[in-house]
């Protein structure tokens, strides 16, 4: 005999997320988790987290003991293994591998514990590398993938599917986003594994320290990407827990872009930096364009406020307050 599964109806006039919430955020000592940690609690919600080192995101029977026990009302799923071009290209067993765990475990998890929100958080990496721009929601599998982060990119789509199953399947109120380049406080200022912004910070900040009369940045500076602060990231992850419940990912970014070689001008003027600028043309510039198309968020009142200069000085500004003195 077979047993068909049927999806529960969703009460239409209870809210998404009900003020006081208690929400789970996974990966709340990362970028995007403190920021997202910070918002909800300045909302008034009860934030609940665990570290690395009390629960191995990557280990499911650990993970859906700790929300059974915890049973949150709402999730966020933003932790996972990120890095630039350098650590895509030199870890993908990790980045595929380490995120499809993470995912697994927390979504899942979370559905046996009863959660009725989750927010999972993928990336713009996701989509093809020469989609049409700017890159709309419906451009998801459309074309071939950047291959110096196809195997992170992979993981994330997997997690958008999972997203997309739990709602079919079983009526889920579960929903994704794909935020755009990201940096601000909390960000990786590790040369080897951090994204671009953070590393021109630190490039240039140690170049103007030592005197240094040249700063030579990989690529051609041409390529063009789309920066958000994590703040900004923050507030809109609240509009979608609260007005969003819908089957399809929602891009997350500001709807602008500039070329590296803009963003380098620029963080060389926050830093201070006098030298000049070169350019090494044999090393990979990446996917050529990523501009995410926002209509979709701003349809639901959002706007983000941090324009990327000032965003750029105060991410400075809280990177030298974590540095050692005279460093």
């Amino acid at each position: 005999m077979t047993t068909e599964l049927h999806a529960p109806s969703r009460e239409s006039a209870r809210p998404l997320l009900r003020p006081g919430s208690r929400i789970f955020v996974a990966g709340h000592r990362g970028l995007v988790g403190s920021a997202v940690a910070r918002r909800l609690a300045d909302d008034g919600h009860e934030v609940l987290t665990r570290g690395r080192d009390l629960l191995d995101l990557r280990d499911a029977a650990r993970t859906g003991t700790y929300l059974k026990e915890v049973r949150p009302d709402a999730v966020v799923l933003a932790a996972a293994k990120v890095g630039g071009i350098m650590a895509n290209s030199t870890y993908p067993v990790q980045f595929l591998e380490d995120n499809l765990r993470i995912q697994l475990s927390v979504i899942a998890g979370a559905h046996a514990a009863g959660t009725e929100r989750l927010l999972f958080l993928g990336s713009s990496c996701i989509y093809p590398r020469l989609a049409p721009q700017p890159i709309r929601e419906d451009a998801l599998l459309t074309g071939e993938l950047e291959p110096t982060n196809e195997a992170y990119a992979l993981a994330k789509i997997a997690g958008i599917v999972q997203i997309q199953s739990y709602r079919r399947q079983y009526g889920a109120s579960y929903i994704s986003a794909m935020p755009t380049n990201l940096y601000g406080p909390g960000d990786n200022f590790d040369l080897e594994t951090s994204h671009v912004l953070p590393a021109l910070i630190r490039r240039f900040h140690e170049a103007r320290r030592d005197g240094a009369p040249e700063v030579t940045l990989w690529g051609s500076g041409s390529p063009r990407r789309e920066f958000l602060h994590v703040d900004d990231l923050a507030a809109a992850c609240v509009t979608l827990l609260e007005a969003y419940d819908g089957d399809e990912p929602v891009n997350i970014g500001c709807g602008d872009d500039l070329t590296i070689r803009e963003l380098a001008e620029t963080v060389r003027e926050v830093t201070g930096y006098q030298g000049q600028i070169g350019w090494d043309a044999s090393k990979p510039d990446g996917t050529p364009r990523k501009l995410l198309d926002v209509t979709r968020l701003s349809s639901l009142g959002f706007t983000p406020k941090i324009p990327l200069r000032d965003g750029i000085a105060r991410t400075y500004a809280w990177w030298l307050g974590q540095l050692p003195a005279g460093q």
